[in-house]
């Protein structure tokens, strides 16, 4: 190559001699005296230390910042003081010629390449391009491009054809906010970007394709959290005809194992076949549908033993409790937990302890004195035992005793072992719940899945034979570590059975027939019965790498607040486009844009 005839990794102590050629940046510079001076060159592959011993050739370097892009010509030779933290530690490079490249044009730099890590988080993502040669985060997506390659080769292995589906399609009604692009050809009309590839992986199977996947993009207008990004995210998107939930679990299990095995940052996984945990088991036990089993807490349901004790909060409500041995927590560190319990689970928690010599103290021991030798017992507690405590509603007394042994899970290194992937399937979700802000009856999860039951219990619910809320669906979710790796579900592929489910959520044929043209159509004219799964790319990376956040394993993430600070994203646009797109900004009585 013209600008180099070895990269800075490469040379060892057998190119000693050689005439060489290294090109890139230049990290450091370090004069020992008037014409003898260290430098640290650092291109993609690692580094090389270069030595300058003549005036002229240091002169170059004196005039140059750091970061700035050179190309040096110069012999190896072996280095009188080793460094055996360099892969090139043996060596150096004299340099008889340097080229300039790449000026930096600026003294400063936002922030040390070498630490960039250390930066505000804003400040890295506004000069991602900097942070990004560091190594430490380039090396994150080096295996995120392992990762997909690797993916790539396991489905292609079992059969599955890689197929692009459309990126701007019509909106649906999938569970999140869509992105809407405005339609310059068709005035007052948009395109959705796709919320995931659903819709068109299932026309593919109807279409007589037996095995497909992708890596597909998908776009949901969503808040960012620490295993989510706002605005885009990557997935191993498949499906498969005349397949059931077991193919696609023989298919997941065969192909994850080995991509964990080789990438990830724990040396222990889970075998197959997985753990399969029912959705009400996993809610009762763990007070959660992505328990973390590698913490060995569970939940236990005391509200018989706990509920007429006397406090408050607990009368009327469901009480939920978990043992901790071995607790050695100060009453600081408890008052933590219990804060930041409620910051995440919006509940509050309590607490007791029995103690050293069998006595119940601390939190609400007052309350639980009378029934204590009942308490020990049912909870079958031995000395220095700490008992984190929910209560409320159903759903939130579980949601804050997972919250729970989450938090005690990290605070507790006896009862969490870290350092390894635990798999699990999470079965028989609910087909239906109650919304939130509705307050009616909607889609749990996804509403082309089929029913446990088919069409007979459907009818049964429509006729009050059944609470529609009992309904369970072949949906499953595949968690690691706590974290959702990945949703699917064997679909509903009968057009009588999808209109019978969406009028229980008082969505007519009609309305069916409007919202999924093409889906209904194709499955008139016969449809296989047909199911898939996809994971996504970015956590799954993301547990790989042993990262804190998302944000570490994607090339250009946004911030939190989904905002792409680096490009200037989202932005103003010309009035022009405004007018070929039909559309007006106009502001609310508060004088903000909307």
């Amino acid at each position: 190559m013209q600008y180099r005839t070895h990269t800075c990794n490469e040379l060892r102590l057998t190119d000693a001699g050689k005439q060489v050629r290294l090109s890139g940046w230049m990290e450091n510079i370090r004069e020992v005296s008037g014409n003898l001076a260290f430098i640290v060159l650092r291109d993609f592959y690692g580094y090389t230390q270069l030595v300058v011993e003549d005036e002229k050739i240091l002169q170059v370097f004196r005039n140059l910042n750091k970061e700035s892009v050179v190309s040096v010509t110069g012999t190896v030779r072996e280095r009188a003081s080793k460094n055996p933290k360099m892969d090139t530690g043996d060596i150096e490079v004299v340099p008889d010629s340097v080229d300039v490249l790449g000026k930096c044009r600026y003294n400063a730099l936002p922030f040390q390449i070498s630490r960039s890590t250390e930066a505000d988080e804003n400040i890295r993502l506004k000069y991602r391009y900097l942070d990004l040669r560091n190594p430490d985060v380039k090396k994150n997506i080096i295996m995120r491009c392992n990762v997909v390659s690797a993916l790539r080769q396991a489905m292609t292995a079992h059969g599955f054809l890689e197929i692009t589906t459309p990126i701007l399609t019509a909106s649906s009604p999938e569970g999140a906010r869509d992105y809407l692009v405005p339609a310059r050809k068709h005035p007052g009309m948009f395109y959705a970007l796709p919320q995931a590839p659903q819709q068109f992986k299932q026309l593919l199977m109807t279409s007589g394709f037996d095995k497909y996947f992708q890596i597909a993009p998908c776009f949901r207008d969503e808040d960012a959290r620490g295993d989510r990004s706002p605005g885009e995210f990557y997935q191993l998107d498949m499906e498969m005809a005349f397949a059931t939930q077991e193919d696609v679990f023989a298919v997941i299990e065969d192909v994850l194992p080995p991509v964990f095995a080789k990438y990830g940052t724990y040396n222990t996984a889970s075998a197959a076949p997985f753990r399969r945990i029912p959705y009400l088991e996993a809610m009762e036990t763990y007070g959660s549908d992505k328990p973390d089993l590698r913490i060995d807490l569970t939940v236990t349901d005391v509200t018989a033993l706990l509920g007429k004790c006397g406090f408050g909060p607990f009368e009327g409500n469901i009480i939920k409790a978990i043992p901790v041995t071995n607790f050695n927590a100060t009453r600081k560190q408890i008052d933590k937990l219990i804060a930041d319990v409620e910051v995440v689970s919006g509940n509050k928690s309590y607490w007791f302890r029995l103690d050293e010599n069998g006595e119940i103290v601390g939190g609400i021991a007052k309350f639980l004195q009378e029934n204590k030798e009942e308490i020990i017992s049912a909870l079958n507690l031995k000395p220095n035992t700490f008992v984190a405590l929910s209560a409320g509603s159903k759903g939130a007394a579980q949601k804050t005793a997972g919250v729970l042994i989450k938090k005690l899970g990290e605070m507790c290194p006896d009862h969490m072992d870290k350092e390894k992937y635990e798999f699990c399937w999470i079965v028989d979700f609910p087909m239906y719940e109650i919304g939130e802000e509705s307050g009616e009856l909607e889609f749990c999860h996804n509403p082309f899945s089929m029913p446990n039951g088919g069409l007979e219990i459907l009818e049964k619910a429509s006729r009050g034979e059944v609470d529609p809320l009992s309904i369970t669906a072949y949906q499953y979710d595949l968690v690691v570590n706590g974290v959702e790796l990945s949703s699917g579900a064997v679909r509903n592929h009968d057009p009588e059975i999808m209109i019978k489910a969406f009028e229980l959520v008082g969505l007519g044929e009609e309305d069916v027939k409007s919202k999924f043209p093409a889906m209904y159509n194709a499955f008139c004219y016969g449809a296989p019965p047909h199911a898939g799964i996809a994971p996504g790319v970015d956590r799954m990376v993301m547990l790989l790498a042993a990262a804190e956040t998302i944000r570490e394993v994607i090339p250009f993430p946004m911030t939190k607040n989904a905002q792409d600070i680096m490009m200037g994203a989202p932005g103003t646009v010309e009035q022009k486009q405004l007018d070929e797109l039909h559309i007006a900004i106009v502001k609310d009585e508060d004088e903000q844009l909307s």
